[in-house]
C-alpha cells in the first residue's frame, strides 16, 4: 500500500505541464492507432494525411518519429517529443516543440517504428527536405533520393526545382528528375524525352538507369509472343546458344524433361533388375546405348524412373521452340530510345577512354623523359654506362624531403628544392666523374661494374641516413586534385606539372646545346674529341661538366618524381631500366630521340596495360620483348645520329 502511494505521488510530481491540443496533435489523435502500432501498409494513410495537412510542424514530427524520438504519455494520451533525462524523459510539445515538463519512464511509451516503416517515413520526409531552408538538408534529401530511387520521389523533386536558389543544386535536381522520369514517367513521351535529355551525360548512374530499362529475361516458347518486347532472338546450335544450353532452357521452363546421362541410366537399370530382366529386356541384351535407353524408357513409362528424351528427341524439342530475350520494360518506344541513347553514350565513352589512356601515356612519357634526359647526356654524349643514374634521382628526391623539413611552406620548399637538388647532384656527378669515371673511359665493362657498385653504396648510404621507411615529399596545395573533363577523362595536377616541367627541360637542354658555348663544345667533343682538342677545347673539362649536367638534371627529376611516388633508397632502381630503354630506343646522343623514345615507351606500356590489366608482370615482360624486337629492326633508335658521331 505504501509503495503504491509513493508511486502515485511520483507520477503527480512528474506529470507534464498542461498543453493545449494543437492542430498537429489533433491530427495525430485522429490516426492514433496507425501511429502507435504502424505497419508498412497502415502507415501510408497516416503519412498521406500528414503531408496533405501542410502543417508547419509535420517535417519535425516525421524526423523525430523516424529517429524514435516520439512518445505517448499514458496519463493524458497525448503525443510528445521525448528525450531521456535522468530517470525519466524531458517532454516537448508536438506542435510548438516547446518544453512540456517531464515524465517518469513508467508513464511513457516510446514509439519505435521498424525498419520498413522508417523507410516509408523517410520517403514522405523527402518532400519537405527538398525545400528546407538549409541547403545541407536539401542536399541530403537529393542524395537520399539518388541512393534509393522511387516513383513517389519524382513529383516532389520536380516541384522543388523552380524554387531552388542554389544553381548547382538546381542543376543536380533537374538531372535527377530526368533519371527518375526515364524510369517512372507517367507517359511514353515523357520517358522518351527524359532519356533523350540524358543522352549527353556520360556518368555511371545514367548508364545504370539505361541498363535497368534495357534489362532482359530469357524466354522460350513454341512461337514468339506477339505482345512481348523482344530484345534478341537466339539461334540454337551456335556459339551464342549451344544445343545443350538451349535444351537446358527448355528444362528450366518446364517444357522438356531433364537430361539423364549414361551413368544415371546404368545406375537406374541396375537398381531395377529383377530375375535377369529390366524394363522388359534381358540384362544380357543391354550391350549398347540404344538398348539401355529403350529399357530405361520402358521403366519411365511405368513411373519407376524419371522420364527423359533421346538425343534425337531433344534436338526435335529444341527445333520446335524459339529462344529469345525479352525486355522487362514492356514499352518498345522506351527501350528503343534507351538503346539508342546508351549506344551513343558508350561510343563517346570509348572515345574518351582512348583520350584518357593517351593522357596517361603522355604523363608516363613525361616522367620517363625527365628520368632519362640526364642519362641521355651522360650515356648518349659520353658513352658512359652509368648504373648509378637512378641514385642521382633518389638523391634529388631526398634533397626535396630535407628542404621541406626545414621550410614548412610547401610551395617555397619545392621552389628551393629544384635548384638545390641540381646543385647537390651536379656536385656528386662531378665528384664521381673525377674520382672514378675518368679513369675508365672506353672500358664499358669496368665502367658498368664500377657504377653498379657505386649505386649499391649510395643506396646503403641513404638507408643509413634516412632509414628504410618511405619519406613524404608533399606537393603544394595548388597541385592537389585533378583536372576533370568528365566522368571518364581526368588527370592529376601533379602529372600536369611534371609534363610542363618536362617541356621546360626540353627547351632548356636544346637551348644549352644549340645556343651556348658549352653546348657547342659538347657537340664538338661528341663528333670528334681529337679534332675538338686540337681547336683548343679541353675534352676532359667538357666530359666533367657534361656528366655533372646530366647528374644535376637527374636530381631535379627526382624532386618531380618524388611528389607522387614513394621516396625510398630504392626508388632510383625503379627508373634505371626504363631510362636506358628510353635512351636506346630513342637514339643514343640525341635529345629529340630521348623525347621520341619516352613517348613510344609510355604509349606502348599503357596500351599493353590496357590490353592486359590484370597481370602487371606480364605487361612488363611484353614491354621488354617489344623493345628487343624494335632494336632488332632499328638498332640505332628512332632518331639516329648522322655524320661522324653515327659512325662512332
Amino acid at each position: 500500500m505504501l509503495r503504491a502511494l509513493i508511486f502515485a505521488l511520483a507520477a503527480l510530481t512528474w506529470l507534464p505541464a498542461a498543453a493545449g491540443a494543437g492542430p498537429l496533435q489533433t491530427l495525430l489523435q485522429d490516426h492514433r492507432a496507425g501511429i502507435e502500432a504502424p505497419s508498412r501498409r497502415s502507415v501510408e494513410a497516416v503519412l498521406d494525411a500528414l503531408v496533405a495537412s501542410a502543417l508547419p510542424g509535420v517535417p519535425l514530427f516525421l524526423e523525430r518519429w523516424q529517429d524514435k524520438g516520439v512518445a505517448l504519455h499514458a496519463a493524458d494520451g497525448l503525443f510528445y517529443y521525448a528525450t531521456p533525462a535522468g530517470d525519466g524523459y524531458a517532454l516537448a510539445d508536438i506542435d510548438s516543440d516547446a518544453p512540456a515538463g517531464t515524465a517518469p519512464r513508467g508513464a511513457i511509451t516510446e514509439l519505435r517504428p521498424n525498419g520498413g516503416v522508417r523507410r516509408e517515413i523517410a520517403g514522405a520526409l523527402v518532400a519537405f527536405q527538398l525545400s528546407a531552408p538549409e541547403i545541407g538538408r536539401r542536399r541530403a534529401a537529393v542524395d537520399a533520393i539518388a541512393r534509393s530511387t522511387s516513383a513517389d520521389h519524382l513529383e516532389p523533386l520536380r516541384a522543388s526545382i523552380a524554387d531552388e536558389p542554389d544553381p548547382g543544386l538546381r542543376a543536380t535536381k533537374a538531372r535527377l528528375a530526368d533519371l527518375l522520369a526515364a524510369r517512372f514517367g507517367a507517359t511514353t513521351a515523357e520517358r522518351v524525352a527524359a532519356i533523350e535529355a540524358l543522352g549527353d551525360d556520360l556518368s555511371v548512374d545514367v548508364r545504370a538507369v539505361l541498363n535497368q530499362i534495357l534489362a532482359t529475361t530469357a524466354g522460350v516458347a513454341a512461337k514468339l509472343p506477339p505482345e512481348a518486347n523482344i530484345a534478341r532472338q537466339w539461334r540454337p546450335g551456335t556459339a551464342d546458344l549451344p544445343a545443350e544450353a538451349a535444351y537446358a532452357r527448355l528444362v528450366a521452363a518446364g517444357l522438356a524433361p531433364p537430361v539423364v546421362g549414361r551413368d544415371q541410366i546404368r545406375a537406374a537399370l541396375a537398381a531395377h533388375v529383377a530375375q535377369g530382366r529390366v524394363g522388359g529386356f534381358a540384362v544380357a541384351a543391354l550391350n549398347s546405348d540404344a538398348a539401355r535407353f529403350a529399357a530405361y524408357a520402358a521403366l519411365a513409362e511405368t513411373g519407376a524412373v524419371a522420364p527423359t528424351l533421346t538425343p534425337e528427341a531433344q534436338a526435335a524439342a529444341v527445333a520446335a521452340h524459339v529462344f529469345f530475350d525479352e525486355y522487362r520494360e514492356a514499352d518498345a518506344e522506351v527501350t528503343d530510345a534507351a538503346r539508342a541513347a546508351l549506344g551513343a553514350i558508350e561510343a563517346r565513352v570509348g572515345a574518351y577512354q582512348m583520350a584518357d589512356l593517351a593522357l596517361d601515356a603522355l604523363s608516363l612519357a613525361s616522367i620517363y623523359f625527365l628520368a632519362a634526359i640526364g642519362l641521355a647526356i651522360t650515356f648518349g654524349v659520353m658513352g658512359v654506362i652509368n648504373m648509378a643514374h637512378g641514385e642521382f634521382i633518389m638523391m634529388g628526391a631526398y634533397t626535396g624531403y630535407v628542404v621541406q623539413r626545414i621550410v614548412p611552406d610547401y610551395t617555397v620548399s619545392i621552389l628551393l628544392a629544384l635548384p638545390l637538388a641540381f646543385a647537390v647532384t651536379f656536385a656528386a656527378g662531378v665528384a664521381m666523374e673525377r674520382l672514378v669515371i675518368r679513369h675508365l673511359y672506353h672500358r664499358p665493362l669496368e665502367t658498368l661494374l664500377a657504377t653498379f657498385g657505386l649505386s649499391i653504396g649510395l643506396q646503403q648510404l641513404a638507408k643509413t641516413i634516412f632509414g628504410t621507411q618511405a619519406r613524404p615529399l608533399t606537393s603544394p596545395a595548388w597541385l592537389d586534385g585533378a583536372w576533370v573533363l568528365n566522368d571518364v577523362v581526368a588527370i592529376s595536377h601533379i602529372r600536369i606539372a611534371i609534363f610542363v616541367l618536362a617541356l621546360v627541360f626540353l627547351g632548356l637542354i636544346l637551348f644549352i646545346l644549340k645556343r651556348t658555348r658549352l653546348g657547342l663544345e659538347v657537340r664538338a667533343v661528341t663528333q670528334n674529341p681529337g679534332m675538338a682538342g686540337s681547336l683548343g677545347i679541353n675534352p676532359d673539362r667538357i666530359n666533367m661538366l657534361t656528366f655533372g649536367l646530366g647528374s644535376g638534371i637527374a636530381g631535379i627529376a627526382g624532386v618531380a618524381i618524388g611528389l607522387y611516388a614513394k621516396v625510398t633508397s630504392e626508388m632510383g632502381a625503379d627508373y634505371i631500366v626504363q631510362s636506358f630503354m628510353t635512351v636506346v630506343v630513342g637514339g643514343v646522343g640525341n635529345v629529340w630521340g630521348t623525347l621520341a623514345g619516352a613517348a613510344m615507351i609510355g604509349f606502348v606500356q599503357k596500351l599493353i596495360e590496357w590490353l592486359n590489366p590484370s597481370n602487371t608482370l606480364a605487361a612488363q615482360t611484353y614491354m621488354i620483348l617489344f623493345i628487343i624486337l624494335f632494336i632488332q629492326i632499328r638498332p640505332k633508335g628512332i632518331v639516329a645520329l648522322r655524320g661522324r658521331a653515327a659512325g662512332d
